[in-house]
């Protein structure tokens, strides 16, 4: 007799089996995903190679199908583990649903970073410029003295018939909806 009494296998609770069970099932699943990712990465780069693909059809397509399968698989272990499937479809859709409100939020801002970068590699204004944007080609627009480019606006510095100086912040997805004038100096 063993003088750990826990290590026998009549004393093994069955909590204890169902555990090392569905412990032992989630490790196949992960084995068998991950050797199943393997075999379509090997078909596809015989394939691609067969049929002259570009790399970066075969680099794409290969991680698509990856998240594919180790998205499943990992809902298959979830649902081995003892979590529902109701459950975490309600959870998947409520961070989704959070994921495209903040997306929706922070799509202005994240366009004018981008514009910003366009603005700043293609130079089609520098400071100092001064520059009209203008709405169509018949009606004059804002027009002054580019002062600053900053992530989110490009200040100008516009000053009226009246000889008052005003500053305009103008956001820098702007310039690539509309027509935008310059003069150099």
């Amino acid at each position: 007799m063993s003088s750990l009494p826990w290590l026998a296998p009549s004393a093994a609770t069955p909590e204890l089996r169902i555990a090392l069970s569905s412990l032992l099932a989630a490790l196949a699943i992960f084995v068998a995903a991950w050797l199943f990712n393997w075999l379509v990465r090997r078909a596809l780069d015989r394939l691609c190679k067969r049929y002259d693909f570009a790399p970066a059809f075969a680099i794409g397509t290969r991680r698509a199908i990856g998240f594919l399968v180790y998205t499943i698989a990992f809902v298959a272990i979830l649902q081995r583990l003892g979590v529902s499937g109701s459950a975490l479809w309600g959870t998947l859709t409520g961070f989704v649903a959070v994921g495209a409100v903040a997306f929706f939020a922070a799509w202005s801002v994240l366009s004018n970073i981008f514009c910003t970068l366009l603005i700043l590699t293609t130079r089609p204004f520098r400071v100092n410029d001064r520059i009209e944007l203008l709405e169509n080609g018949e009606k004059p627009g804002l027009k002054g003295r580019v002062i600053d480019i900053n992530f989110v606006y490009t200040t100008l510095h516009e000053t009226a018939e009246d000889g008052s100086d005003t500053v305009l912040q103008i956001p820098n997805s702007q310039f690539f909806q509309k027509i935008t004038r310059r003069w150099r100096g």
